[in-house]
């Protein structure tokens, strides 16, 4: 079937010499994976390297066969043309980390169009406004409400939240988080992203907030892997 799609670029591996696999968040299909045919070495064809940078947006024109093997790309353009996200430095280790995040995560081969808005807003925003360094918390905590187990919000006045159960409860368990991870989360919680800089953290709290959120991901996604670009963009952040 040829598909006419937005598609947001999550990853893209070397395979072979001048091949390239690039996975994408599509509009219509959710998650695909493509094999990109001498990419690498073509300098006259439709499709360039640089059009598939991780959080990319692209229109694609693509062929699907829905067999489990990896599809084809026929042509594509690039929908929104980043200013800052590929160039800051800040930016840029706040994309590889999230993107990795994306590819723990997201495994469904199926349309989720409030997901694709969510990405498709959360890259525009962080392009068209100055780094926030509590972007990404928020942009991890808010992609479980689209992977399904974003925090109870209903009795967020109790003192403990249960990771396991997704529930603020009275009594503590070996899953509970309190005090500062529970301040950090209560104050994530229901805003927006314009809201991010009024939340003062240091470099220490952010990081174990993170650590707890990536635990949170461990205990409700089977096989989830902790991004290796994490170290990275933890030095960043002061």
């Amino acid at each position: 079937m040829l598909v006419t799609t937005p598609a947001i670029v999550i990853s893209a591996l070397k395979y072979g010499e001048a091949d390239l696999i690039v996975k994408c968040f599509t509009q219509s299909n959710g998650l695909k994976s493509y094999l990109l045919r001498r990419i690498l070495k073509s300098k006259k064809g439709k499709l360039r390297t640089a059009m598939f940078q991780p959080a990319t947006q692209l229109e694609i024109v693509a062929v699907h066969k829905d067999k489990g093997t990896l599809e084809s790309i026929r042509d594509a353009k690039v929908l929104h043309s980043y200013t800052t996200l590929h160039t800051d430095i800040y930016k840029t280790s706040i994309v590889l980390f999230l993107a990795e995040m994306l590819k723990n995560s997201i495994q469904e081969e199926e349309e989720n169009k409030e997901l694709y808005t969510f990405l498709e807003n959360a890259f525009l925003w962080l392009d068209r406004n100055e780094h926030s360094a509590n972007f990404h918390l928020f942009f991890i905590l808010e992609l479980t409400r689209y992977l399904g187990f974003y925090p109870d919000t209903s009795t967020s006045s109790l003192p403990h939240f249960n990771m396991l159960t997704g529930n603020f409860e009275y009594t503590e368990t070996i899953y509970s988080i309190t005090e500062d991870n529970l301040f950090i989360l209560n104050s994530l919680l229901g805003i927006d992203f314009d809201d991010l800089n009024a939340i003062k953290l240091n470099k220490t709290r952010r990081a174990a907030f993170v650590n707890m959120v990536i635990g949170y991901y461990e205990l409700h996604l089977h096989g989830f892997k902790k991004p290796k670009s994490l170290t990275i963009l933890n030095s960043l952040f002061n």
